[in-house]
């Protein structure tokens, strides 16, 4: 009985019996950024502090809904559901870059060193996620279209695309975390190339926020403790 639920677990998260891309993946990582969104200083936090955070929850609930339960499909309500996530969450992430970039390029004293690396973190790790959720409902069209579109339509090439054994490979969101991961660390793409202009703006774009967060904030910070 045991080893028959294992089993039916790991189908579940590979994905196997399923035909679309799960949902469930950004929920989970939504609900980190929100606990991350939670613990910001209040000085950076964009209006009242649960606000953002409470539009983020239910777009990730609505998300779950409007997703259709098929490999393809057209959903405008899920493209907007995942438009106005994506606005949220940069204007929450924006807000607080260029709050801490103004108080450290004005001259502003800053004492607390650890809260201000704290936030740096903050900004860098829901960055990753923003540009992370772009990639995947860019990329040849967005999950409901991405099964079926010519190569000539794909935004990004991933390794697997190229192993004749791994045909039936397709990416979810995990691996557009992972693209996105490496893009803000390295500065530039690594395994997974970017085949279109858009992608390529896109990754240019990412690569400057890490920058500006990594060089001018981090370093500050580490200046004041010492």
């Amino acid at each position: 009985m045991g080893i028959w639920c294992y089993s039916k677990v790991m189908s579940f998260l590979q994905n196997k019996h399923h035909g679309y891309d799960p949902v469930w993946h950004v929920q989970v990582i939504m609900l980190v950024v929100i606990g991350l969104q939670l613990i910001l200083p209040d000085r950076y936090v964009f209006g009242v502090r649960w606000l953002i955070p409470a539009l983020e929850l239910v777009l990730i609930l609505l998300l779950l809904r409007t997703t259709p339960k098929r490999s393809v499909f057209r959903s405008p309500k899920r493209h907007i559901n995942v438009v106005l996530l994506l606005a949220v969450l940069a204007l929450g992430n924006l807000y607080a870059l260029f709050r801490v970039a103004d108080q450290l390029l004005q001259g502003g004293k800053v004492y607390d060193g650890r809260a201000l690396i704290l936030t740096a973190i903050n900004i860098y790790l829901t960055n990753i996620v923003i540009f992370a959720l772009l990639y995947w409902e860019m990329d040849a069209g967005g999950p409901g279209h991405r099964r079926e579109a010519r190569d000539t339509e794909h935004d990004l090439l991933f390794p697997q695309s190229q192993i004749a054994s791994l045909a039936k490979w397709h990416p979810t969101f995990i691996d557009y975390l992972f693209v996105s991961s490496t893009n803000a660390t390295a500065f530039s793409p690594t395994d997974t190339l970017p085949l279109s202009r858009r992608a390529k703006m896109l990754m240019l774009f990412q690569a400057m926020i890490s920058l500006v967060v990594v060089a001018l904030v981090a370093a500050r910070a580490v200046n004041i403790l010492n």
